[in-house]
């Protein structure tokens, strides 16, 4: 009895079917958060033992300027002083004391159990970040300055994309950032609308930390609950270098530090303009800035949450500007996983920039080489690895699909390979090879297709005849098609209408609701 040929109907739909399961939003077996790093190792023991003494010397001895009464009370209660010059100095002694009692990992809790990570060892993690000034509109690739709406759509794609694991601010909300309260209160809210991952903004003023857990309280609904089980970060750069307290940025430390919030800090000198142009020097200081950041936390809140962010930025000697692509920045921040491991302290790091202004093939390897080399050093926290473009000027959704393929091979790369008697396949090949003669239908080949093997969502591996036949696309043009097909479906619904309600009543929140819904004006469905 011969089976009918199917409809053309059924055929369409099944295969749509089946394009929209690949499309669907889920973990691939191949890679799972927090996988180990550390095979990578740019710096010998002996290169950190030094660089740690560079460090610890630079903090005794030439010390801080620009220091607050509040940070000065803090510091010299416990044993700080100082120097001739008037800058503030922390003895060896004392900062490894407090080395000693720091934190071992950050605990982000995701709202959804399954999203929790715990920041810290060798496991290493993938987020978003930059705070970039302008969006990179998606098809013409103009750049034009981002908004409150903008970082609201970059927080609902990380949300989205599978690689990613923890949503760093991308963009800043330059249509209401004169405006300080008003800011942090939107930026706060835009996260907890629109990602159950664990997420951070960044702040400008110490006022706003308390109006920002009072809003993070009441998406968790009871006070204290957000201290309790934290499920973002205050990002903050408190140092402005060389080895200056930022009197803005350090007051926020300061208040987040007193409140127990977690605290996403880095330090970013660059390299030949104010760091050393020598790469070992400029991470030295880079290390005693970064240090001096949670040496505060600690002298504050003995064991308080905060990443050790020691983010040595290069520049192009030529001109002075900043390369976020070059391969100078990405060994430093491999490196910089390096030392926070050396130092037993949860790190982030910055790779992923790029200087290209489109996401051509520049951007791709510079992306890849400084991604991969941070992961594989076991840098805990992986901060830029997606968007960004144009040496952090702006940042590109369609850039951040792309991204997460990449991410994704990356992380392939951190599981290496299982050696044992099963994944050796002794018996798998004797049977081949006095059978069928190739592994196609072997049931070994079936059950790991989904297990060891990890496949891109949008890079193309068909043939070159069925590319043509498809009128041969490019992947800039299969991410912009990607993108608007996200960005018109994917509108979480993390806080629900009630509670969304209730925090419209407290909060003046500027991000209209028929904005955060299908079927609105700015991403019609495609």
């Amino acid at each position: 009895m011969t089976t009918p040929a199917p409809t053309p109907g059924r055929a369409l739909r099944g295969r749509a079917a089946r394009v929209a399961e690949r499309r669907a939003v889920r973990r691939s077996e191949a890679v799972r958060p927090g996988l180990p790093g550390g095979a990578y190792k740019p710096l010998s023991e002996r290169d950190l033992e030094r660089i740690g003494d560079t460090a610890f010397a630079i903090l005794a001895n030439i010390g801080f300027s620009a220091v607050s009464d509040e940070i000065r009370d803090y510091a010299t209660a416990q044993g700080a002083h100082f120097n001739a010059h008037g800058r503030l100095c922390f003895p060896r002694a004392l900062v490894e004391d407090l080395i000693a009692n720091a934190a071992r990992e950050v605990v982000y809790h995701g709202r959804d159990p399954q999203r929790t990570i715990r920041s810290g060892g060798n496991r290493v993690y993938f987020a978003t970040s930059g705070e970039a000034v302008r969006f990179v509109e998606p098809g013409t690739g103009r750049y034009r300055p981002s908004t409150l709406l903008d970082l609201y759509d970059f927080f609902r794609m990380a949300d989205y994309l599978e690689h990613i694991d923890f949503c760093g601010q991308q963009v800043v909300a330059t249509d209401i950032c004169e405006q300080p309260r008003l800011h942090s209160i939107n930026i706060a809210y835009a996260g907890a609308a629109a990602t159950c991952k664990p997420f951070s903004i960044s702040l400008a003023e110490a006022a706003t930390v308390r109006d920002v857990e009072s809003l993070w309280d009441d998406v968790l609904g009871a006070p204290g609950a957000f201290r309790r089980e934290p499920f973002a970060a205050i990002g903050v750069c408190p140092v402005v270098s060389p080895l200056r307290f930022g009197p803005d940025t350090s007051a926020v430390l300061c208040e987040a530090a007193r409140r127990g919030l977690p605290v996403s800090a880095c330090t970013a000198p660059q390299a030949g303009a104010t760091a050393p142009a020598a790469l070992a020097g400029a991470l030295a200081q880079c290390t005693a800035e970064a240090l001096a950041i949670v040496v505060l936390v600690n002298l504050i809140n003995p064991g308080g949450p905060v990443d050790f962010g020691p983010w040595t930025f290069v520049s192009d000697l030529r001109t002075g500007a900043f390369s976020g692509g070059s391969g100078e920045e990405a060994v430093l921040q491999a490196a910089a996983g390096q030392v926070a491991r050396h130092f037993g302290l949860p790190g982030v790091v910055a790779a992923g920039m790029t200087d290209a202004k489109r996401p051509d093939y520049q951007a791709g390897y510079e992306k890849g080489m400084s991604i991969a080399l941070s992961a594989l050093s076991g840098s805990n926290m992986i901060a830029e690895c997606a968007g960004m473009m144009g040496s952090l000027m702006g940042c590109s959704l369609e850039s951040m699909v792309m991204d997460n393929d990449l991410i994704g091979a990356v992380q392939r790369s951190l599981r290496g390979i299982e050696v044992n008697d099963e994944t050796l396949s002794y018996e798998v090949i004797e049977r081949t090879v006095l059978g069928p003669n190739h592994y196609l239908g072997a049931a070994q080949t079936l059950s790991l297709m989904q297990t060891e093997y990890l496949y891109p969502k949008l890079g193309d591996r068909s043939s070159l005849s069925d590319w043509e036949f498809r009128g041969s696309p490019d992947l800039l043009g299969l991410a912009a098609q990607r993108v608007r097909e996200i960005m018109g479906s994917h509108y979480p619904q993390h806080l629900g209408g009630e509670l969304d309600a209730r925090l419209r009543s407290r909060h003046d929140i500027r991000i209209a609701a028929e904005l955060m819904q299908r079927g609105n004006e700015r991403w019609p469905p495609s």
